[in-house]
C-alpha cells in the first residue's frame, strides 16, 4: 500500500468498530463497512480514531481490528490509523504494528496535559522523532476532544519543524480563519505544503472549509456518499451543485453530531443501511431511545425527497 503524502485529497471516511450485540468485535461487519466504504467512493480510510471507539479496544483488538481492515482494503485506498496514546512507547509499538501491517501513515492528536505552546511543539518534535523518518502522520487539531488549542501559529511552527508531517486534520471550531491561514503560508513558501482534510463533525462546514482551501474531509458520517459528491462537486467548479447536495443532507448530519449520542445514531443509521449487524456502543456509551429512532426516520425520509428534489 501507497505511504500517505502531501498531495493527498477526497474523503478519508472515519470509520466506526463494528462489535457484535455481546460487545465483540464482529469482523464480517467490518468487512461489509470497508466494502460499503469503498463503493461508496471513499478516498481513504481512518481507523481507531475517537468516534472508532478506539480507547475502548485493547492492544490485541486494535491490531486485529486493523488486520481485518488492511486486508479486505487490499490496497485499494490508503488507510490512516489513528496512534495517539498516553506514552510515547505504546505509540511507537503500535505504529511498528500497524505500518508492517501495511498502513499508509498514523494520525497523533495532543494529550491533554499540554498546556503551553511550548510543550505542544515540543512533544510533537518528539513525536516525529518517536515514529520515525519513514513514517509519514497526521497533526490531529480536535480542541474539543482533547482540551489543547493549538493557534495557527503554534501549528504552523508544528509544520516547519516535521517533516514527517504530512497532512493537518483541521476540526477546530470555529476553524475557517485558521484553515485560511494555514493555506496562505504554504501558498506564501512560508512551510512546506502539506494536505488539509477537514473534520467538523460530519463535515458541518465541509462546502465553506474547501472553498477556504481544504483539499477534502477526514470525518464520519453514516452516508459518506454525501462527503464523497460534494467533494467532488467543488473540485469540477459547481460549487452551487456542492451546497445544493451537501443541504439535503445536513438535518441528518447535525443530529448525529449531538454531544454524547452521536456515535450510537451514526452506528443505529449504519445497521439499518445494512452495513453493520449491530449498533452496540461499548461503556461508555450512549443508547438511543424510541423517540431518537423516531426523529432519525423521520429526518431519513426527508433527506431522501430533498435528494430527489435536486437530481
Amino acid at each position: 500500500m501507497s505511504q500517505l503524502d502531501r498531495d493527498a485529497k477526497g474523503v478519508y471516511l472515519i470509520t466506526v468498530t463494528p462489535f457484535t450485540d455481546s460487545g465483540a468485535l464482529d469482523l464480517a461487519s467490518t468487512d461489509r463497512m470497508v466494502d460499503f466504504c469503498l463503493e461508496a467512493g471513499v478516498t481513504g480510510l481512518t481507523v481507531l480514531g475517537i468516534m472508532g471507539e478506539a480507547t475502548k479496544l485493547t492492544i490485541e483488538e486494535s491490531r486485529v481490528f486493523v488486520r481485518q481492515v488492511l486486508a479486505r482494503v487490499n490496497g485499494r485506498v490508503p488507510v490512516v490509523v489513528g496512534a495517539s496514546a498516553p506514552g510515547f512507547a505504546a505509540m511507537k509499538e503500535l505504529t511498528d504494528a500497524v505500518m508492517d501491517l501495511g498502513a499508509s501513515g498514523v494520525m497523533v492528536a495532543p494529550p491533554s496535559s499540554l498546556r503551553t505552546d511550548d510543550q505542544i511543539v515540543s512533544y510533537f518534535q518528539m513525536v516525529g522523532e518517536t515514529l520515525g523518518a519513514q513514517v509519514p502522520w497526521v497533526l490531529q487539531d480536535h480542541p474539543v476532544s482533547t482540551g489543547v488549542q493549538m493557534a495557527p501559529a503554534v501549528i504552523l511552527r508544528i509544520l516547519k519543524n516535521a517533516p514527517t508531517c504530512v497532512m493537518l486534520k483541521h476540526e477546530d471550531w470555529p476553524g475557517l480563519a485558521k484553515l485560511s491561514t494555514i493555506r496562505a503560508a504554504g501558498e506564501k513558501g512560508e512551510i512546506q505544503r502539506v494536505s488539509i482534510l477537514t473534520g467538523n463533525g460530519g463535515g458541518l462546514f465541509l462546502p465553506e472549509e474547501l472553498t477556504r482551501g481544504a483539499d477534502g474531509a477526514m470525518t464520519g458520517f453514516a452516508y459518506p456518499e454525501m462527503m464523497v459528491d460534494v467533494v467532488a462537486a467543488h473540485a469540477r467548479g459547481e460549487r452551487e451543485r456542492a451546497h445544493d447536495l451537501f443541504d439535503a443532507y445536513l438535518p441528518l448530519a447535525r443530529y448525529e453530531q449531538q454531544a454524547g449520542v452521536g456515535l450510537a445514531v451514526r452506528k443505529f443509521l449504519f445497521r439499518e443501511r445494512g452495513v453493520i449487524a449491530s449498533d452496540f456502543v461499548r461503556k461508555p456509551g450512549p443508547k438511543l431511545s424510541a423517540q431518537d429512532v423516531d426523529d432519525i426516520r423521520f429526518l431519513v425520509q426527508r433527506q431522501e425527497r430533498r435528494l430527489r428534489q435536486i437530481e
